[in-house]
């Protein structure tokens, strides 16, 4: 019977722990504009499991409406897609308005121009939806872990085998990122755990199990019907072969182009060298290479060697297999499938030429923060990172559709504090000033910029004298002319000229610890974020009162605590792990694994020790956690890679050991574990909504919201502790 119990418990933490990753990556594909929400989806799976948890001892059997309410979330999303495509001209979802001056950024929702005739529906109401659904289908999982719980005495032991289980859970779902598997694949097994604990023989259970494998098979692979779906450890990919256009998560995020044809603005930074006397460009690395097109790009304009950086394996593979140029096949490139600012950082070679190519990621980098895989790329420590991989005349370049002046002028800003030179700023089409308000969702902007860079002196020189840079739509018209000239060319030919850029004074730079590139001002907006972290909180607050007995449990204000500060130390380690070693889902699957190992490990250090007292480990706690947050993270950029390992590892998961031993300790005391547990993980809520704190302070003092809920924890203990 024990062994029984202890397999259920190892399972069903699995289940939860698979189901949370898996939920993250499909509902975030799926569900429009949630890719940059995900973190509400991770919310919604610890609030559904902290309320079964609680409700663990109610008579009723609430898994046995898991599978059916999963199966509603599920549909929910494939309508919520319908909906935004299908009818397009009635409906939008608003992230307010993205061409006006937002507060803060998302590139690619700013397509749909503002219209009176349409219905729109905030992302805080979409949100809020599925942050309901998915919290309602985790409640019967949380309540099979709570009964779970409850049947093994000892409670140290019980733990043990709930981070086993969620162990197994990271491992499993890693492999199948690793493998590029389909969603099908992610969610059959989770399926027939929950027709495990539902029950095998009920007839609705397999209907509801049989039709959510189909909604997410749709989901999956149906809903794009003119292209071809894949999916990568980051996202859904479809690539269309009619227009060449390369999709993520929805939203589009580049195009395959003929650079012989239609591809003059990427040939840009090349044909103003040349125009104006410049050294060729000889080595060239590109940051975010995508499917090739800057590297043909490179390639036409005889440069000798190019190092391509691209993260997402599956887009590469794309531009591998599909690219007409086939860059990639040409021996002169060597591809990187690495994060960029990790490449950057690390590599020895000397450039000509450094790009960041169009670099927008358009999804988060994990569900415990609200950064994006590229905020790591634009911060002033990252131009720094990149200034070290010059020649002595070599030239940074950075081009993309900024959406807002203010960005362009950030950028502007920190280039020139990093480099010592203003850079030269761009705008196709033509535009003599940019100013903050301006909006550039319709302009791609370039800024070059270098130390001591003659090539960039030539091209300043030419524009000094009076002359005009034209371009053509055609690469070969631009390539057979000198396009500096006072007059236009016989053709179609553009003017262009460098840009002056308004710089804000009071503008915050970012920083490694404060990497809010498209967050204008150090605040948390309240469109939306501000939004959603009231509906969330309210929605918590109403399912909490709907399912679990708060009015016979009393509160556990130190479990509480704990699970508020813990999710503070994640979100923390998680972040400073990525900007060290590279913000790839590797390093993520290896930070959340390694997490769980040293809780692992303080369980059987409790087992083995036995404390008595906690007053020791709540002083090494919270003097880690104040060491750290003193602590700059560029500290670290400066070790060899050996020493940046071992001391990112004891600046992470050494305040990590100690909270384990704090919580085992105190759950070995506890009487009635399915209801401490629930409070835990209802305190990993708040940490969680505490994580917006960030845009704020900075991720370093977020440590000191962290040490504040751990000595909540102390404050607030029950009286028998």
């Amino acid at each position: 019977m024990q062994r029984r119990a202890h397999l259920e418990l190892f399972l069903i933490s699995f289940l939860i722990l698979f189901f949370e990753l898996a939920a993250i990556r499909w509902f975030g594909s799926t569900v429009v504009f949630l890719t940059f929400f995900t973190n509400i989806v991770l919310l919604a799976c610890f609030l559904g499991m902290s309320v079964g948890l609680l409700a663990a001892r109610r008579p009723q059997n609430f898994m046995v409406a898991s599978l059916p309410l999963a199966m509603i979330a599920f549909a929910a999303a494939i309508a919520t897609y319908a909906l935004y495509w299908q009818w397009a001209d009635k409906v939008t979802i608003g992230l307010g308005n993205q061409r006006l001056s937002p507060q803060l950024i998302y590139f690619g929702t700013e397509y749909r121009p503002a219209d009176p005739t349409r219905w729109v529906i905030p992302i805080w109401v979409v949100g809020g939806t599925f942050f309901t659904l998915i919290a309602l289908a985790f409640v019967g999982l949380g309540q099979v872990m709570g009964r779970a719980f409850d049947a093994i005495p000892n409670r140290v032991v019980a733990y043990t085998l709930d981070v086993l289980g969620s162990l197994t859970g990271i491992a499993a779902f890693a492999a199948m990122s690793y493998f590029q598997l389909p969603p099908t694949v992610w969610f059959l097994p989770i399926l027939l755990l929950m027709l495990h604990f539902a029950g095998w023989r009920s007839p609705n259970q397999l209907a509801a199990a049989a039709t959510t494998l189909v909604l997410v098979a749709v989901g999956a692979h149906g809903l794009n019907k003119n292209g071809e779906v894949s999916w990568s450890p980051y996202y859904k990919v479809v690539y269309t072969p009619s227009t060449r256009m390369i999709d993520t998560n929805d939203i589009g995020h580049q195009q395959i182009v003929e650079i012989g044809k239609e591809g003059t603005a990427y040939l840009l930074p090349y044909l103003l060298n040349r125009d104006a006397g410049g050294r060729p460009f000889e080595d060239v690395m590109i940051i975010g290479a995508g499917s090739g097109n800057d590297v043909s790009a490179a390639l036409r304009a005889g440069v000798k060697h190019v190092d391509a950086v691209e993260i997402d394996p599956r887009i590469y593979e794309i531009g591998r297999r599909l690219h007409p140029d086939k860059p990639y096949a040409d021996a002169r490139v060597a591809i990187r499938l690495d994060d960029g600012r990790s490449f950057a950082r690390t590599t020895p070679g000397k450039y000509d030429l450094a790009v960041y190519a169009l670099v927008d990621s358009l999804v988060l980098h994990s569900g415990y923060s609200s950064l994006r895989l590229e905020n790591f790329l634009f911060t002033r420590e990252a131009f720094e990172d990149v200034k070290r991989t010059l020649k002595p005349d070599g030239v940074f370049a950075m081009y993309n559709f900024f959406r807002q002046g203010w960005v362009v002028g950030r950028l502007a800003k920190m280039a020139e504090e990093v480099f010592g030179a203003k850079p030269l700023v761009i705008s196709l089409p033509h535009r003599h000033r940019i100013r903050p308000e301006d909006a550039q969702f319709d302009h791609i902007t370039f800024l070059l910029v270098g130390t001591d860079s003659r090539r960039l002196e030539a091209i300043r020189s030419k524009f000094d004298k009076g002359e005009s840079f034209w371009i053509n739509s055609a690469p070969p018209e631009n390539e057979a002319i000198d396009a500096f000239r006072v007059a236009a060319p016989a053709g179609e030919w553009h003017k262009i000229s460098p840009a002056q850029v308004d710089l804000a004074s009071d503008d915050r730079t970012p920083s490694d610890d404060w990497p809010q590139l498209y967050l204008r001002s150090a605040e948390i907006p309240w469109s939306p974020i501000g939004q959603g972290m009231v509906a969330v909180a309210v929605l918590s607050l109403a399912i909490l009162l709907a399912f679990a007995p708060v009015r016979r449990v009393r509160p556990n204000w130190r479990m509480f605590f704990l699970g508020a500060g813990f999710m503070l130390l994640e979100t923390k380690g998680v972040v400073h792990m990525a900007l060290l070693f590279g913000s790839t889902w590797v390093v993520n699957s290896v930070v959340f694994f390694a997490i769980l190992v040293m809780i692992l490990c303080a369980n059987l250090y409790v087992l083995k020790i036995k404390p008595q007292s906690l007053a020791l480990y709540y002083v090494l706690l919270i003097t880690a956690l104040l060491s750290n947050a003193l602590v700059p993270m560029d500290v670290f950029l400066s070790l060899s890679t050996a020493a940046r390992l071992l001391a990112s590892c004891l600046v992470v998961f050494i305040p990590v050991f100690f909270a384990g031993v704090i919580f085992a300790c105190a759950f070995r005391q506890s009487r009635q574990p399915d209801v401490d547990f629930g409070w835990n993980v209802a305190g990993i809520i708040l940490g969680g909504l505490s994580e917006q704190l960030s845009l704020v302070l900075g991720f370093n003092y977020l440590l000191l919201v962290a040490a504040g809920y751990y000595g909540l924890s102390l404050v607030l203990r029950p009286r028998a502790a």
